[in-house]
């Protein structure tokens, strides 16, 4: 376990997202990101969540006035898991890279397949 505070995670996820090329964050559709300390009791490992529709199941009825997707990191299992701050700073990029893949459709199968699992 490597210790962190929450404005220290916050900060690491912004960099995170800094890291991923303005082209793709550019293609982002009412996305809002949010860092919360413990995932819900009945999944305590999930690292992050991606809570939207994907851009690949939007169909017409999807609106300007619909509520933004979110992606949430976990601090506290990211923080768990990692021994050291670099192999933290790289599970948070990691953790951020997943879900925005999410936004895009792709699934938790095809990410494994590409080495974001």
């Amino acid at each position: 376990m490597i210790a962190m505070s929450a404005e220290e995670f916050e900060g690491a996820v912004a960099d995170a997202l800094d890291g991923i090329p303005a082209e793709l964050m550019a293609h982002l559709d009412n996305v809002a990101f949010f860092v919360e300390d413990e995932p819900p009791p009945e999944d305590p490992e999930l690292l992050g969540v991606y809570e939207g529709v994907a851009l690949t199941e939007r169909d017409s009825g999807w609106g300007t006035f619909t509520l933004p997707d979110r992606i949430v990191l976990f601090r506290g299992p990211l923080t768990r898991m990692c021994q050291t701050r670099e192999e933290l700073l790289d599970e948070i990029e990691i953790t951020v890279v997943h879900e925005i893949a999410h936004h895009f459709g792709i699934d938790d199968e095809h990410l494994h397949a590409l080495g974001w699992g």
